[in-house]
């Protein structure tokens, strides 16, 4: 390969800089049914051999080169967006039992400090573990903490790596000591026990990541000695761990895209799982206890916007399944939390969250109101079952991440929090909006947008951004940004599509942007896009897209489809090698993703996918400016996605717009640790637009 920064003489008689070529390697590769591709980049799936390094390295080497001139104005979008952020912050405590838990953070410091205070908020704090010191000497830190019930000991949950593996070390909180009890390479949180002596974790295969087990760890024994209590045999499905409401029972939950079942163990006398129902295709459900004898199960079964039944415990069977919230057409149920008289039931009609409250005696009801057009608003963290208060939150793309109290049963709401934006930030500056697109094929698509009023102008003069997921039935939600700030005070028009493939608008909205019908997300987006020019928001040649992870799909499939509706596009850890990826059963997102994309075993799912597939239809034309993103130490959509569709793109393409690859070489799916890193990685982003508009400050 060439290496960035070859030194030639252009026509300006400034050195030119040519970029990175990947050398070309044939390689095969045939699908079960016969069809043959040739990748001739596969090569660069070795993260151990030196020259794929050397590659990566080049590409980072060019990209900072060709983006020199803008470091000083990333340096300055970085104070800037750090300058809006109070640096001593801290979350409002949560009451369990007596004590007060809540994190904070201290002025300079990238990591969470975990604490408590006992009987009262004026009492001495008690630091569970601080952050800054377990990341001293780390490239890469991600932690959080699990409490026994009796508040006497913790575990502490960490990665180290950005891999989604944990290592768990245990704190005795009346002495500070650290136990002998080490268990590493989990991936899930520990779920105590009601005696406060053992936990249950999941861990993964250690080829295919899938968790496929359940272990419980007894405090003082040797972790190799910790008993396999579940095993998922089918290699189509994760399972995982958690606690009911009333923590009386541990639930273990096993499933894929489409179906989930799960067993339970009485948390006071840990002995063998119990199945609660068996797995049914295209099945999901999930199972709670809030006191009683009875199972509360939120499920689509018959219900393709979910439903709330109970069960008794004693015959938790899907016969015995009877209704407490039917499937409604126009509403989807998102989730409920249980109090001892009252149950917050979580709902999206038309795209917009309601939170409804529940009162048992008379079965008597009521919404909390919220009023602007575009918002998000959901349940927060309620570990109390015996009181009148639910916690939510609220946000929206003018309203900071705000936190309610509310009181059930007088109606009274208290804003506990809104997170403070520092400077000169006034909400009333902005404006967002929420309108209704008409997709190709008839569908109204939602879509969130927000500007500054003072810089805004209908005309089609503004540039702007516009920015999706759509995959997994995960919502989108219209919510606040104080870095993306940076964007508005500019000029910048946002918006945020919500597409089909998400489940903003309810379980079919799900099922019509997966498998067979993916290619409505992609449309949906470009739809979108160019009701934003059409409609004098954006300029045809000023509008900038972005989507990370299956949303880098998106951006993937976007450029192919429709590259001369965008002017640039950040695809982060993009997830662009479908097919190649799906056929590979040895690496995560693969089989228990067959339901989500398609299964290469199958002709027709293979064509498919291979007709919308990012890498494989890379043409020779003009794309617009491109700048994608990866973590070399990626578990979730490897780096080798990303770098060998930079790779064939830098040799396909005709035009000469920027194409830049940057690899985190510390970091995984998630990018850099630590709240200002990350924040680096932004400004990255931003110059790297403004640059292409011609805005250097």
């Amino acid at each position: 390969m060439s290496i960035a920064c070859s030194p030639e003489e252009s026509t300006s008689g400034l050195p030119e800089v040519h970029p990175p070529v990947a050398k070309i390697k044939t390689h095969e590769i045939t699908a079960k049914h016969g069809h043959v591709r040739t990748d001739n980049y596969y090569w660069l799936n070795d993260r151990e051999n030196q020259e794929v390094i050397d590659y990566l390295n080049a590409e980072n080497a060019y990209m900072d080169t060709m983006l020199a001139h803008t470091k000083g104005f990333q340096d300055q979008l970085f104070k800037e967006m750090r300058s809006r952020i109070k640096e001593d912050d801290a979350s409002v405590p949560y009451k369990l039992d007596d004590y007060y838990y809540y994190s904070r953070y201290v002025e300079g410091g990238e990591y969470p400090i975990y604490a408590r205070k006992k009987g009262s908020l004026d009492a001495e704090e008690q630091i569970i573990m601080d952050g800054n010191e377990l990341g001293k000497g780390k490239s890469f830190l991600n932690f959080f903490t699990s409490v026994s019930h009796d508040h006497n000991l913790v575990a502490i949950i960490m990665d180290t790596q950005g891999r989604n593996f944990y290592n768990v070390m245990i704190k005795d909180l009346r002495t500070g000591e650290i136990l002998p009890d080490k268990i590493e390479d989990i991936r899930s949180s520990a779920v105590w026990t009601k005696d406060n002596k053992s936990f249950y974790y999941s861990i993964p295969d250690t080829e295919t990541l899938r968790n496929y087990q359940v272990k419980r760890h007894i405090i003082g024994q040797d972790p190799s000695q910790d008993e396999v209590v579940f095993e998922e045999k089918d290699q189509t499905l994760n399972c995982g761990v958690g606690i009911t409401k009333s923590k009386e029972y541990i639930i273990i939950g096993s499933g894929r895209t489409d179906a989930s079942y799960a067993y339970f163990i009485d948390a006071n006398k840990p002995g063998k799982p119990k199945l609660i129902a068996p797995i049914e295709d295209n099945v999901q459900y999930s199972v709670d206890h809030a006191g009683g004898d009875d199972f509360f199960i939120h499920t689509n079964k018959d219900a393709v916007n979910y439903r709330l039944v109970k069960a008794p415990i004693s015959n938790p069977v899907k016969e015995n399944w009877k209704n407490v919230i039917p499937n409604r057409t126009d509403v989807f149920l998102e989730n409920v939390d249980y109090f001892k008289d009252y149950m917050a039931v979580e709902e999206t009609k038309e795209g917009l969250a309601k939170i409804r409250i529940v009162k048992y005696a008379g079965n008597s009801e009521h919404e909390i109101e919220f009023d602007e057009p575009a918002y998000s608003a959901g349940l927060g963290y309620n570990p109390a079952f015996d009181t009148d208060i639910v916690r939510y939150s609220y946000t929206s793309m003018t309203t900071p991440n705000s936190v309610y109290d509310y009181n059930m049963e007088s109606r009274e709401k208290e804003l506990m929090k809104e997170q403070p934006v520092l400077g000169d930030f006034d909400k009333n500056n902005y404006q967002t909006e929420r309108v209704m697109v008409t997709a190709r094929d008839g569908k109204r698509v939602p879509m969130s947008i927000v500007y500054r009023k003072d810089k805004f102008k209908r005309d089609g003069s503004m540039p702007g951004w516009i920015y999706a997921y759509g995959s997994y039935g995960y919502s989108m939600d219209a919510s606040f940004s104080s870095a993306r700030l940076s964007l508005l005070d500019r000029g910048m028009v946002y918006a945020i599509a919500h597409i089909r493939g998400g489940q903003e608008m309810g379980g079919d909205w799900y099922e019509d942007g997966k498998m067979m019908n993916k290619k409505n997300s992609f449309y949906d987006f470009i739809d979108c896009s160019k009701w934003l020019q059409e409609n004098g928001y954006v300029a045809k040649d000023k509008l900038f897209a972005s989507g990370g992870s299956a949303g880098g799909l998106l951006m993937g499939g976007i450029l192919n489809m429709a590259p001369e509706v965008y002017r640039g596009v950040i695809a982060a850890v993009a997830f662009v090698d479908v097919v190649t990826t799906m056929m590979d059963e040895s690496i995560p997102l693969t089989t228990f993703e067959w339901l989500e994309w398609g299964n290469p075993n199958i002709q027709e799912q293979y064509e498919y996918m291979l007709s919308y597939s990012p890498y494989d239809n890379v043409e020779a034309k003009d794309y617009p400016h491109i700048l994608a993103t990866t973590g070399l130490h990626d578990s979730q959509v490897q780096y080798w996605e990303p770098a060998k569709w930079v790779a064939k793109l830098r040799t396909m393409k005709t035009d000469n717009n920027n194409l830049f690859l940057y690899t985190n070489m510390d970091a995984g799916h998630g990018g850099a640790s630590g709240r200002f890193e990350r924040l680096k990685e932004v400004a990255r982003e931003y110059a790297f637009v403004f640059d292409i508009l011609g805005i250097s400050k």
